[in-house]
């Protein structure tokens, strides 16, 4: 595999990574997209999960309102315990 990098800064860091780990930049570049692809088979069945307990009524949608009052609730949670 070849890897072309149009971006000088992730080039050094890929430079650095394979310095300092000993393995080659195609091995590198196969793990990231490994990782990645994971990841977003990880988000589609949690997306596909939500969805489907939406669809069969296990879960009620919420408004838009309702969900920032409650991150608004838990983040004014958080503040008043922590110590200043």
């Amino acid at each position: 595999m070849e890897l072309h990098l149009n971006n000088p800064d992730l080039e050094a860091k890929v430079a650095r990574w394979t310095a300092d780990t000993g393995r080659s930049a195609d091995e590198l570049a196969e793990d990231a997209i490994a990782g990645y692809l994971q990841g977003l088979a990880e988000v589609r069945r949690t997306l596909d999960s939500r969805y489907d307990d939406l669809k069969s009524g296990r879960v009620k949608p919420i408004s838009g309102e309702e969900a920032r009052a409650r991150i608004d609730a838990k983040i004014s949670a958080f503040r008043a315990t922590r110590p200043e």
